[in-house]
């Protein structure tokens, strides 16, 4: 059985979007859908509104509301390993705190794609 595997990205880095998305057109990676997102910890700490968290967004020099989520659907298990080492490189250590999530999901089934969409 072959699996074919979405890859989420959650970055919190937004500076490196792009060379991120470059490097994966470099390793086969053809499409991927960038969807502007914000966390909840970010909206509770940089919302002013709200006065429990209100007051923390004075300890965040760079309270950004915002980070990017990116979506693709790789076909092959290898591209998706050279995707991880990308993400990897480009924003650091991903387990740096508030660098961002990657996590992958198989899925048996992906429709509206052609073959040439996967890698």
């Amino acid at each position: 059985m072959v699996f074919i595997y979405l890859l989420v990205l959650i970055l919190n880095k937004v500076e490196v979007l792009d060379e991120i998305l470059e490097r994966f057109v470099e390793i086969g990676i053809s499409g991927a859908t960038i969807i502007d997102s914000t966390g909840m910890g970010r909206t509770l700490i940089c919302n002013d509104d709200i006065p429990i968290f209100g007051g923390l967004n004075k300890l965040f020099e760079n309270c950004r509301p915002s980070n990017k989520t990116i979506l693709s659907v790789v076909k092959r298990e290898d591209t998706l390993q050279k995707a991880i080492k990308v993400v990897n490189e480009e924003v650091g250590d991903i387990h740096e705190s508030g660098a961002g999530i990657l996590f992958t999901v198989p899925i048996d089934s992906a429709i509206g794609l052609s073959t040439n969409d996967l890698s």
